[in-house]
């Protein structure tokens, strides 16, 4: 059975240590202790949790077949005559897009303002993630 440390739950969710603490106190997300006497969370009851935050899509998504939305606010703009970068930060997550000046212009993307990307993609690549390194613990 896959267990995560409150630390580890935090990353994974995109969100601090203390929320994930107030959930666990709260009785939104269940958690228990391992033999060292630190809290942690089971993985499968982590992945319901995460679902059923997800599971409330952003206003706009019934219109759409796109199901992969990520908000978050523009942190940087870049124009030039005829494209344009726009870089939002949604989360832990960085997201690029390039698009025509025209759009970022009509959409009025600013610095600042908030945007959701809508990801759609025919190709998805998933990668088994390496164990993350026990917090706190000397390598020797």
């Amino acid at each position: 059975m896959t267990t995560y440390r409150i630390g580890e739950a935090a990353d994974l969710l995109g969100v601090s240590a203390d929320t994930i603490r107030r959930w666990v106190d709260a009785g939104r997300l269940t958690a228990g202790r391992d033999e060292h006497g630190h809290r942690v969370v089971d993985g499968v009851d982590l992945a319901a949790f995460a679902r059923a935050q997800a599971a409330d899509p952003d206003a706009g998504a019934e219109f759409s077949s796109a199901r992969n939305r990520l908000r978050g606010i523009v942190v940087d703009v870049r124009k030039d005559t005829v494209m344009a970068q726009v870089d939002i930060q949604a989360g832990p997550f960085r997201i690029v897009s390039l698009m025509s000046r025209e759009a970022v212009d009509e959409l009025d993307l600013r610095v600042g303002s908030v945007a959701v990307a809508v990801i759609k993609s025919t190709t998805v690549v998933v990668e088994r993630a390496a164990p993350t390194p026990a917090r706190g613990r000397s390598a020797g």
